[in-house]
């Protein structure tokens, strides 16, 4: 079931990691949560200058998940997929 929790999307980063991990551009001065979707499982962090790990977040495929974030950080991912990471602000 899907869920509306009436937040503004802005900005989408299409991250590609290839098994090494992969960083954003930090996030908006109006992001406040990001919603990451992957199309395989894949593994996240966030920070200043994250290097993701297998021992970091498990997002599994096709299961959309909202992090609550501060403005200026990143997210690093690990894996192969392809993550859609949206910036969202209330």
């Amino acid at each position: 079931m899907a869920m509306n929790y009436a937040l503004r999307p802005g900005t989408t980063q299409k991250l590609s990691p290839s098994g090494s991990s992969v960083a954003s551009t930090a996030f908006g001065s109006q992001t406040e949560y990001v919603r990451v979707a992957a199309d395989a499982d894949v593994h996240i962090v966030f920070g200043g200058s994250p290097t993701a790990t297998a021992n970091d977040i498990f997002v599994p495929v096709d299961q959309p998940e909202l992090f609550k974030v501060s403005p200026g950080e990143k997210i690093a991912v690990i894996g192969t997929a392809n993550v859609s990471v949206t910036e969202m602000s209330s």
